[in-house]
């Protein structure tokens, strides 16, 4: 009869960040050794807390199926040579079944002699399977790990103890020198141990410990508290999945409470405040009914109400002790002009391998400039622009900074406002930094979106041309990142900008201005052309466009971000049209036609060689789709030209005797070609 099965991981605090993924992992695991071992079961559940990785297997069967059932090997003349003797063949399909050649036999199936073996086996119990478990915390994998001991066994933190039970019987499992029972410890303070004497007693038995096993229930108790507490006092709080989460993890018990801090703090800008409570406390930061941040903040305990006033006292008091910090270093930056900062940028390194932060600023204002002419941006844009290139990064001298690294950008942008610069400049100081992750927030104004692009791209030319390439495992200054995020701001602008064109410019223009190792033209441009195209890749996979189109838009000529989303967006559109399947197999013969031909000449078409009306019909047609921008449009005018197309073939011999004919006709068809691979390669379309 299936049972429970619970089988917990008893460790020292883990980092919050780690639990929720260790105990999937250690649920994908076990489901992964059930099913390869045969055990049939309902479901698997977790539990978590920062001491415990725990599962519970919901009605596992006892024991493994019995087998009894014939195999089916190899015909007779194959298991066995002329002398009767057993063949490698017939050995090997013996063994895969748990047996010996003696064993096998034979049977005739539709004129053929076939060998069998009738294969009995008891199903093994599941108390001796469960035995295995201990493999898989060996196999368990983390960010990193520790040792412990004299043991070259690593885990993510020291085990302490193990409980394995099947209903309420004991599965030994021991890993180093700890064999699991059915001892649970409670909360470290607040608990004591609990001797279980099932697996369905462990939810409950933990609860009277002031244990919270279930991480929805924990982290429902505190959204809770936190409203009650938010309703009482009129606050607002605003949503943070990311500190939720990670609360819930660093308590075993929550108890919510609120604490308070001087409002003279008030006047430092939000952002440094709100770190000094949400990255560095894991403090709530909290809002009144209008939006704005008040001088109180809610934090978790991993306990209950006794002493909470002292609790209270003790995180005002390391707050307050932070906030004093905050407070100088924001005094004592603001004792000084920024160009007292963009000056130490001669002496701060962008890398060693490529030169200062201040060459750095400078090709990045000479890249800005490039791309604003390029893009005929206002002349408003470029003032704007220059001034920020001249100071953007000169917050990463200052003691805010130096105390707050993740901050950077955002002190510089404050600082700039204080210092009288414009919002365009002082929130383009801030922008340039976006995104900071792959779908991160975007720029919201021109110029930071500017900045954002020049800046992400010198950093790519600079590395590509230091011969610092990321690897197909290893990108250690998140060049990808960079890459994806200058695809979708030049998406989200509208910005067209074909990389096969514009690097090798660019790389023009701040060549011998700073000492820094550019690329070569030609081979590393293409390289950093193929690695931008990569990340145009990502930005469709995660858009969810069909694969096969994904395949066509990247086979094109085109480089320009713009141009290939754009294209991709019309194949999407009509990939499952009536007219898509024609329209796609007449482009795609033409392609085929001149590749056969290995036609390497020119589209230029003499009307004088045409004989037939159908040659006219054609080159009108595309005469008319030359001056097309629009690829919704050119795709409409494909949808036009079909018929004429499939017309042109059935009245004229392209590889015509005549030699001038036949290259007129080639070109003529390389006129389409080339029209349709602003498409994309469409012989790379899966269409039905």
């Amino acid at each position: 009869m299936p049972k429970d099965y619970l089988f917990e991981i008893g460790t020292e605090e883990m980092p919050a960040h780690v639990v929720f993924r260790s105990v999937k992992q250690l649920a994908d695991r076990t489901q992964k050794f059930l099913n390869e071992n045969g055990l049939d079961f309902k479901d698997i559940k977790t539990y978590s807390t920062p001491r415990r990785l725990t599962i519970l297997v919901e009605d596992l069967a006892e024991k493994q199926e019995d087998i009894d059932e014939v195999k089916k090997g190899p015909a007779k003349k194959i298991a066995q040579d002329a002398d009767g003797n057993w063949t490698k063949a017939a050995q090997g399909f013996a063994r895969g079944q748990g047996m010996t050649a003696d064993d096998i036999y034979f049977e005739e199936l539709k004129g053929t002699e076939y060998a069998y073996v009738h294969v009995q086996k008891e199903g093994k119990k599941a108390s001796d399977i469960l035995l295995g478990m201990s493999d898989i915390i060996k196999d368990m994998t983390f960010p990193t790990k520790m040792r412990w001991d004299s043991n070259d066994f690593e885990f993510v933190r020291p085990i302490h103890w193990l409980v394995s039970l099947f209903g309420n019987d004991v599965v030994p499992v021991k890993i180093l020198d700890i064999t699991a029972g059915r001892k649970t410890q409670g909360h470290r303070f607040l608990g004591d141990s609990v001797v279980l004497a099932s697996a369905d007693d462990y939810v409950d038995a933990l609860k009277d410990q002031f244990v919270i096993v279930d991480a929805k229930e924990r982290q429902d108790m505190i959204v809770n508290q936190m409203n009650e507490l938010a309703k009482k006092n009129n606050w607002i709080i605003k949503e943070d999945k990311n500190l939720l989460e990670e609360v819930t993890n660093l308590v075993e018990y929550p108890t919510v409470f609120a604490g308070s801090f001087d409002e003279k703090y008030l006047q430092i800008p939000n952002e440094v405040l709100i770190t000094s409570m949400k990255d560095n406390q894991r403090y709530f930061e909290v809002y009144d009914e209008n939006g704005k941040l008040i001088n109180h903040f809610i934090a978790v305990r991993n306990g209950n109400k006794d002493y909470l006033d002292n609790v209270i006292s003790g995180n005002e008091k390391v707050l307050v002790a932070r906030l004093d910090d905050a407070q100088f270093f924001y005094d004592e930056d603001r004792k000084y002009p920024l160009s007292h900062f963009a000056d130490k940028m001669q002496s701060v390194s962008f890398h060693d391998k490529i030169g200062s932060m201040a060459e750095k600023m400078a090709r990045v204002r000479i890249i800005g400039n490039y791309l604003a002419k390029r893009w005929n941006l206002p002349e408003n844009v470029v003032t704007d622009f220059d001034r920020a290139a001249e100071l953007y990064k000169f917050d990463l001298v200052t003691q805010m900074v130096g105390e707050f690294a993740e901050l950077q950008g955002v002190m510089g942008m404050h600082y700039a406002r204080l210092a009288g610069e414009n919002e365009e400049v002082s929130v383009a100081i801030k922008e340039h930094y976006m995104p900071a992750t792959a779908e991160g927030p975007l720029p919201e104004t021109t110029v930071g979106s500017l900045l954002s692009i020049a800046d992400k791209l010198d950093t790519i030319i600079t590395f590509f041309g230091a011969g610092m390439i990321p690897s197909s495992s290893n990108d250690p200054y998140a060049l990808r990142r960079y890459a994806y995020g200058i695809v979708r701001i030049l998406l989200n602008e509208k910005w067209s900008l074909p990389f096969n064109e514009v690097l090798p410019e660019i790389v023009d223009a701040v060549n011998g201005k700073t000492p820094a190792k550019l690329p070569k033209e030609g081979e590393e441009d293409e390289q950093i052309a193929l690695f931008i195209r990569d990340r145009i890749k990502q930005y469709l996979q995660k858009n969810n466009f069909k694969y096969d189109i994904i395949d066509a838009v990247l086979a094109s000529s085109q480089q320009d971000p713009s141009r290939i989303l754009a294209a991709a967006d019309v194949l999407q559109l009509h990939h499952d049209d009536d007219e898509f399947k024609p329209v796609v197999e007449s482009l795609t013969r033409i392609d085929n036609i001149l590749k056969k031909a290995k036609y390497t000449g020119k589209a230029d078409v003499d009307e004088n060689l045409f004989d037939d009306n159908s040659e006219n019909e054609l080159y009108a047609g595309v005469q008319n789709l030359q001056e097309v921008e629009d690829l919704a449009d050119l795709y409409a005018g494909f949808v036009q030209l079909q018929p004429v197309i499939d017309q042109y073939f059935e009245t004229n011999m392209i590889m015509a005797k005549d030699e001038a004919v036949k290259n007129n006709r080639l070109a003529q068809l390389k006129q389409v070609s080339v029209l349709a691979d602003r498409l994309g390669d469409l012989s790379k379309l899966v269409i039905k």
